[in-house]
């Protein structure tokens, strides 16, 4: 079983996207901040981690920083409101070896899409 962090600040958005993964059979961890996320990650051993890019205090990028310090192979989504083109950060998720972008407002067809085609059975 496949096991995935899900990190937001927004509980409706941890919330929504736990519900439909844990329907298709995958171990769900949530986190609402990032001190939490990298204290998750650390004990959870994650398989992915679908990570929000701006949230207070530490943002996804900082966590995805220190994430790749620890481990270059987990597999990370990154959630955002804009186009990765239009966020100055989409450079730096790159150099950090994202595996992919998700755009809210979540959409079931894309969230689906892009973490089983990460995490194939």
């Amino acid at each position: 079983m496949s096991k995935l962090l899900i990190v937001d600040d927004e509980s409706d958005v941890r919330e929504f996207a736990a519900n439909f993964f844990k329907k298709r059979k995958f171990e769900v961890i949530t986190s609402a901040n990032g001190k939490q996320a990298l204290d998750l990650f650390d004990t959870e051993k994650p398989d992915l981690i679908l990570l929000d890019i701006n949230m207070e205090g530490i943002d996804g990028i900082e966590i995805l920083t220190r994430i790749r310090e620890k481990n270059k192979k987990v597999l990370v989504i990154m959630v955002t409101g804009r186009k990765p083109e239009e966020n100055e950060s989409f450079n730096k998720c790159k150099e950090l070896r994202v595996s992919g972008y998700i755009h809210k407002p979540l959409e079931l067809d894309e969230l689906e899409k892009v973490v089983l085609t990460l995490l194939k059975p």
